[in-house]
């Protein structure tokens, strides 16, 4: 059966119109290998097919309303490289009304183009040859024009449509982010329990791909970020290979991938199982701010509000702190936060950790529907060599983020399996290492 979002899509589609929607193609790591395929979202959302090198045609004005073209079944292929669908498993396990090995896929696209007034297709998507292919067959179209052939006359890139659908989420959609929240979280409490002096970052960043995939997720959302010490002031740290050192704070952030869907933690806690005074003061601040701000999350506010509100908790604790000096309100207008707070709140979240929709709307920030799902993660990231600060706060970097869901009746926080008031924290550290001398 097709999915009930493909359904939707042709619903949401102009009259005589028709969609090419590409899969994403298997990339090369090195020489004859390939990265781990992941499929496009786009294309995943509207087919749940999982294979590379397809093609969706969706045209639903036609008798065939929705076409497949994929790789067709290869029996030696298929022992080196894995089972396929196929044309007949495209139709019988994917509902296509037609299906076509992908090599025919140029010789039909006059067929497919011919009397669509609309062409949902998004140039410069990443797929260069099938874009020029595109475009060749609109020119040759263009002149066959005496012969009765008619080209469509307006190309419209999909996600107009496909990206405003994946915006909001559905209740099937919420259970499956919900779990992979849950198993993100796990992975977060097993660093916690696990994280000693002397061990390397990148053994906490394997110890939690492994909780991943033992709970059933395909990946890693996005490469994490494994940082202790002074690692934890930069913002995209993936090198994940220092040594962990007593007295120090470690940030992790990592998310996984289940059924297609991305979870997104961070969260920060100390190497030895306590926190300083110093790192407190940071870590209280930036969990008020963002506990703050999770709570403002309803239908009708903004993410800009969000951000803004961040900046004005943010920005009146660093003054306490010393890490700022004068009047908040004028430090905000100079922007002199961005010293220690240089990013926004949060994002959308969905298949992709970065997801699809606009954030803007008639030229204004987009108030939160129910069923948007964000990310609220503010940070203080103190750099080893900050000026005119307290010495005791240097190389401090603190970032706690939870995924959000935006309710009728305000939020749902899916990620609150994952500790972050310091109590717990060191509460189940403690517990992890009593866990270790036991064994």
């Amino acid at each position: 059966m097709p999915r009930p979002q493909l359904a939707e899509f042709m619903r949401r589609m102009e009259p005589d119109s028709v969609a090419i929607i590409p899969a994403a193609r298997e990339v090369t790591r090195s020489n004859d290998t390939e990265y781990r395929f992941r499929q496009d979202s786009d294309f995943y959302y509207l087919t749940g097919f999982r294979e590379p090198d397809a093609v969706a045609v969706v045209a639903p004005g036609r008798e065939a309303r929705f076409s497949l073209f994929v790789r067709p079944r290869d029996r030696e292929k298929e022992i080196w490289t894995g089972r396929r669908a196929g044309v007949e498993g495209a139709r019988e396990t994917y509902g296509a009304d037609e299906a076509f090995a992908v090599e025919e896929f140029q010789a039909k696209l006059t067929g497919l183009l011919d009397g669509a007034r609309v062409l949902y297709y998004r140039l410069g998507g990443g797929h260069a040859e099938l874009d020029q292919a595109v475009i060749n067959q609109l020119a040759r179209m263009r002149m066959m024009g005496r012969r009765g052939v008619r080209p469509p006359q307006t190309i419209v890139d999909p996600g107009t449509l496909l990206h405003e659908m994946r915006l909001i989420k559905s209740e099937e959609e919420v259970a499956l982010m919900r779990r992979s929240a849950d198993i993100a979280a796990e992975g977060h409490r097993e660093a916690m329990r696990a994280a000693r002096p002397g061990m390397k970052e990148y053994e906490i960043d394997a110890l939690i791909e492994y909780v991943f995939r033992r709970s059933g997720a395909a990946a890693p959302a996005y490469n994490s970020i494994v940082g202790s010490g002074a690692n934890a002031t930069i913002l995209h740290y993936v090198d994940n290979d220092a040594t962990l050192r007593d007295g120090d704070l470690l940030l992790v952030d990592a998310g996984a991938e289940y059924e297609g869907f991305a979870s997104d933690i961070t969260r920060t806690f100390p190497v030895g199982g306590h926190f300083s005074e110093a790192q407190r003061d940071i870590y209280q601040l930036v969990l008020d701010c963002q506990e703050e701000c999770i709570r403002m999350v309803r239908p009708g506010v903004t993410l800009d509000e969000m951000h803004q509100r961040s900046v004005e908790l943010l920005t009146e604790g660093m003054v306490r702190l010393g890490l700022l000096r004068g009047e908040p309100a004028k430090l905000i207008e100079e922007e002199q936060y961005k010293k220690f707070y240089m990013h926004r709140l949060g994002h959308y979240l969905g298949m992709d950790v970065h997801d699809a929709g606009a954030y803007h709307a008639d030229g204004r920030p987009r108030p939160m529907e129910p069923g948007i799902v964000m990310t609220v993660e503010p940070g203080l990231y103190v750099a080893e060599d900050a000026e005119d600060i307290p010495d005791k706060y240097r190389g401090i970097g603190v970032r706690i983020e939870d995924d959000v869901l935006v309710t009728p009746e305000g939020f749902s926080v899916l990620t609150d399996k994952a500790p972050k008031q310091i109590e717990e924290i060191e509460a189940l550290m403690a517990e992890g290492r009593g866990r270790g001398q036991a064994a």
